[in-house]
C-alpha cells in the first residue's frame, strides 16, 4: 500500500533588488548539504521553488507523520540552519499578510482539477 503523502504550498516575497534576488537564486544552486540533509531528515520528500518578479511559490511535499512544530524545533537547535536562515533573510521580505516573524505563508488551496 502506497504512503500518502501531505501536499503544501508557500509564498514569500524577495526583496525588489536584481541583484539580490540573482544571488538569492545562486544560493539555491548550491544550497548548502547539512540543509539538505536536515530538510529530509525533518520527513520532508519533495521541495519545489518558482519564482515569479520578487515572489516565490513553494510546494513541499512530506511524509504523512510531518509536523511542522517539530521541524521548527529541530531547525532551531540546528546551528547551521540559522546560519542559513540569517542569510536568506538578506534577500528576503515578509508578504504583507504575514504574522510578525513569519517569512513563508502557507498557502490555501482553492481548487483541484
Amino acid at each position: 500500500m502506497k504512503r500518502k503523502r501531505k501536499k503544501y504550498c508557500f509564498a514569500l516575497d524577495l526583496k525588489e533588488d536584481e541583484a539580490l534576488i540573482e544571488t538569492y537564486k545562486e544560493h539555491h544552486k548550491k544550497v548548502w548539504p547539512e540543509i539538505l540533509e536536515q530538510i529530509k531528515g525533518s520527513g520532508i520528500e519533495h521541495m519545489e521553488i518558482y519564482q515569479v518578479s520578487n515572489r516565490l511559490f513553494m510546494i513541499m511535499e512530506t511524509t504523512p507523520e510531518f509536523s511542522f512544530t517539530q521541524k521548527q524545533a529541530k531547525d532551531a537547535a540546528n546551528p547551521r540552519v540559522q546560519q542559513w536562515e540569517t542569510l536568506m533573510s538578506n534577500y528576503q521580505q515578509a508578504l504583507p499578510c504575514a504574522k510578525p516573524g513569519e517569512k513563508w505563508v502557507l498557502m490555501e488551496q482553492i481548487f483541484k482539477l
